[in-house]
């Protein structure tokens, strides 16, 4: 799947059989949500890029902080066996459990892109 991608925000493209048009909204906002839409996709950029514009000025307006989509905070789940089993091997490497999940992370990113 493809992306918009605007001041730092990214949207999903989608299409809507039953409407016949384009549609989206930005990726990884926890808190608010922009939505757009067009019949071709230049008309969907320009949504998109109005509707990121538009969020931006309402903070403003405001005096709130924009949110950053992808806060870099991720709340994981593992088995405590496997938990217990990290911290085991982190501690004997010096380094973090965030980092070595980190690590873990973008080495099979690394791997999932090379095939």
């Amino acid at each position: 799947m493809d992306y918009l991608e605007y001041k730092g925000y990214k949207g999903s493209v989608e299409y809507s059989k039953e409407d016949n048009c384009l549609f989206g909204k930005v990726q990884g906002m926890s808190k608010a949500l922009i939505l757009y839409e067009g019949q071709t996709l230049e008309a969907l950029r320009k949504d998109f890029e109005a509707g990121v514009d538009s969020y931006l000025e309402g903070c403003r307006a405001d005096g709130v902080e924009p949110a950053k989509p992808y806060s870099g905070r991720l709340n994981l789940r593992m088995s405590s066996e496997l938990h217990s089993r990290v911290a085991a091997f982190v501690a004997t490497t010096g380094t973090t459990i965030n980092e070595f999940i980190n690590r873990a992370i973008k080495e099979e990113l690394r791997h999932v892109a090379a095939l």
